[in-house]
């Protein structure tokens, strides 16, 4: 039997401290979600307080008026108090954050009816049995938010079966009917060419809308890969009739759902910008976004509770319990204040550093003024980690005189013109962008033609490369951009 063998190994290994995990996180999330997060850590510790607030009364209320001699327990301070300051630090977390006109708007949310709650309001008015309304009902809630019905009709009748609720994919095929009714048109469909029918069906009869009609029940593989010289030999109709059916179809909404989405649906939601910068006559005034972000402090009433136990001689158990109680929660909620504080730190030198690299972009907002730039380039300048960077520049916006763009438009990697000038890949795709715009849409330019246009304005960039950045810019290919 073989014998076992005890080695010893040294490693290294980096662990992150938890005061380290908690500022990550704070720097992953953008100040939208910053005052949610400080709620949270509030209802959970009682001695952080927002300021100006009057101090609660701890719950384990302070003992009465102590004699000489229990005051003479003086020593045991160390025992108890939790922190070396003679004072209770107040952090004032936006110190020195505001920016000078103080014009923040408050966060701004799609108001109005959910999507939802408008269907089951519609559905309220249909003359339907009690079993019908409770299938219409399990029907709209299998509804997305873009106004689609993602499953099918087997499946839902297998769900309803599954709940005690009996019912035939014919009877739910009939409610789903009367669904597809309402409003917004084109409701309850389960793939775009059902939703794009039902909107036309509501429309009042023409010969473009009968043959747009055809077109989507007949020819919508063609359709949707403008191949319009098929359409019109299979359909016998002319380049005229065929562009008036497909300016009907252009007019329809393909998620019927989104004019309706609920309030909590981010696509909805005001952009609301991390930072904001003010130029002052090319003099920049950087400052943190802190609408409805609360300043927070440290009840000192706890820290005074610690000061009268200490000054005992004697505490019972159930006393030991709360002082332990309270160290731990002063301690967490220091460390929740310096994390709030270290973010907001990290923030403020990092966009300083983005504004300073990119400093004649923020003048004017000039596209071709942006410098290519990499995370490391501003790791480097502010002495913080590339993952750092990241973290800041992920879901980050900021606002200028010009626009609010979000922190990842500033980065792009840069490349070498054949005259040895190094450009930014903003600009190459800047010229792609208007390369397209002013194109000949019967006859859009391919990626070899733009690939030329490119080599002639001295850009050594390969085909494949400008199909890259046409993707990345929402561009689709040239026969997809054909129009009659």
């Amino acid at each position: 039997m073989a014998g076992h063998k005890l080695i010893l190994q040294q490693k290294q290994q980096q662990k992150l401290t938890p005061q380290q995990i908690q500022v990550i996180k704070l720097l992953e999330i953008p100040t939208a979600e910053l005052e949610q997060r400080i709620k949270k850590e509030m209802e959970e510790n009682p001695v952080l307080e927002i300021e100006g607030d009057t101090p609660d009364t701890p719950a384990e209320q302070q003992p009465a008026a102590e004699s000489a001699d229990n005051r003479e327990g003086d020593s045991h301070d160390d025992d108890y108090y939790i922190g070396a300051d003679d004072d209770v630090p107040e952090y004032r977390l936006m110190a020195n954050n505001y920016s000078k006109n103080d014009k923040q708007p408050d966060i701004p949310f799609a108001g109005g009816k959910s999507f939802h709650e408008f269907m089951l309001e519609q559905l309220g008015l249909a003359h339907l049995s009690d079993d019908e309304q409770k299938w219409a009902e399990y029907i709209i809630g299998n509804i997305d938010d873009d106004g689609y019905l993602r499953r099918d009709i087997p499946s839902i009748c297998d769900d309803l079966a599954f709940n005690q609720i009996q019912t035939t994919d014919e009877q739910l095929e009939g409610i789903l009917r009367i669904i597809q009714n309402f409003d917004p048109p084109g409701v309850g469909a389960r793939n775009i060419r059902e939703c794009l029918l039902l909107q036309l069906k509501r429309k009042k009869d023409s010969d473009a809308i009968h043959l747009a009609c055809n077109i989507l029940e007949n020819n919508f593989d063609e359709f949707t890969k403008k191949h319009y010289d098929k359409i019109c030999r299979k359909n016998e109709v002319s380049e005229a009739e065929l562009k008036a059916a497909i300016e009907e179809i252009l007019k329809l909404n393909p998620k019927p759902g989104s004019a309706y989405s609920s309030p909590l649906n981010k696509a909805n939601q005001t952009i609301i910008p991390d930072f904001i910068l003010d130029n002052d006559d090319g003099e920049f005034n950087l400052s943190l976004t802190h609408s409805n972000v609360p300043e927070l402090k440290m009840n000192s009433e706890y820290k005074e509770m610690l000061h009268n136990y200490a000054r005992r001689k004697s505490v019972s158990s159930k006393e030991k319990e709360a002082i332990q109680f309270v160290r731990q929660k002063m301690e967490s909620a220091r460390s929740f204040v310096d994390a709030i504080q270290q973010r907001q730190q990290t923030l403020l030198l990092t966009m300083t550093e983005i504004i300073d690299f990119q400093r004649e972009y923020f003048k004017d907002g000039d596209e071709a003024k942006l410098k290519p730039m990499i995370l490391k380039d501003i790791a480097d300048r502010t002495g913080l980690d590339v993952s750092t960077i990241s973290r800041v520049s992920n879901s980050k916006y900021i606002q200028t005189h010009f626009g609010i763009f979000p922190l990842k438009y500033f980065f792009s990697e840069g490349m070498h013109k054949d005259t040895g000038e190094e450009v930014s890949t903003h600009e190459i795709k800047k010229i792609l962008e208007d390369c397209i715009a002013k194109e000949d849409k019967r006859h859009p330019l391919t990626d070899d033609h733009l690939t030329n246009i490119l080599h002639e304005k001295q850009f050594p960039i390969a085909r494949r490369t400008v199909a890259k950045y046409r993707e990345q810019l929402g561009i689709p290919v040239a026969r997809l951009r054909r129009e009659l």
